[in-house]
């Protein structure tokens, strides 16, 4: 299951949890013998060519950030700070190691056996060349307009992409992981000092559960027309066993502890981009 992280919002699960977000190096949690047993999944989903996606839609958001919020001083330290916050082997190493940690072991098997296999196969395909697409606007927005038209006819497809999207929970997901990301953001640009005396953690909540609306939306739009352009040239069969995997003990699995995954990856990621924006902010020398 193909994630987004919202990243002009940031991204992924729990704002519960946010509360805790901070860099640092910490300890692994998973054992090599762990990681190892979840490495044929990692390859079945091209997680290392969804990473690279991810990367560049964290530089290209990171551009967005430095003319929103210190124009014209990144210079060319921005972006080498930005690239290594955003390193593909990085996020590859937080992500295996929250997700080898937690999935639990017998749940692997069927998993790969999808993945390797059709229409498991074809599916990681089409939602890596989506997500890749999806980069360009014009590609985006058109497929935003296909998805409009699909709402307005209805039918069988949109029945089950709104069944895939209930199995996985996504829209609600992301949501609250976007708010997660962004709670984790404040808390960067409050610990190096942006913020001064002005903002408490009751002021970050509150500025961020305020955006909850205007994510939502966003999030909804970007994820059917997602959905919609990357499932187009399955037949319903195909669809309908990618859904039935994901009512199964393993799919349920997987997505739950990918969103976990990803989340502890967006959380400090998010960090980390607002520590070191609040020092270009402050016009420091980096």
């Amino acid at each position: 299951m193909i994630l987004r992280p919202i990243l002009s919002t940031l991204a992924l699960c729990l704002l519960a949890v946010a509360a805790s977000a901070q860099s640092s190096e910490a300890p692994p949690r998973a054992t090599p013998e762990e990681r190892a047993r979840l490495e044929p999944l990692m390859d079945a989903l091209e997680m290392d060519t969804l990473l690279g996606i991810m990367q560049d839609e964290g530089v290209d958001y990171a551009g967005d950030l430095e003319a929103d919020m210190f124009p014209g001083r990144g210079g060319e330290r921005w972006p080498e700070i930005v690239a290594g916050i955003f390193d593909a082997d990085r996020m590859a190493d937080i992500l295996e190691d929250e997700l080898a940690a937690d999935l639990p072991a017998w749940h692997l098997d069927p998993l790969i056996d999808f993945f390797t296999t059709e229409p498991g196969r074809e599916i990681v395909q089409l939602e890596i060349s989506a997500r890749q697409a999806m980069l360009d606007p014009g590609v985006e927005a058109a497929a935003n307009e296909a998805m409009a038209v699909l709402l307005e006819e209805g039918g069988p497809r949109l029945d089950l992409l709104e069944d895939f999207e209930a199995a996985n929970d996504l829209l609600e997901m992301n949501v609250v992981g976007a708010l997660n990301a962004n709670y984790a953001f404040y808390s960067g640009l409050n610990a190096a000092g942006a913020f001064g005396d002005f903002m408490g953690e009751e002021d970050m909540l509150r500025d961020v559960w305020s955006q909850e609306d205007e994510i939502r939306d966003e999030t909804g739009t970007w994820l059917y027309s997602y959905l919609a352009m990357a499932y187009q040239p399955l037949t319903d069969a195909e669809l309908e066993a990618y859904l039935e995997l994901s009512r199964s003990e393993a799919g349920r699995s997987l997505n739950t502890h990918l969103f976990a995954a990803f989340d502890e990856m967006f959380r400090t990621i998010s960090y980390d981009l607002g520590m070191a924006a609040a020092r270009f902010m402050a016009g420091e020398d980096l």
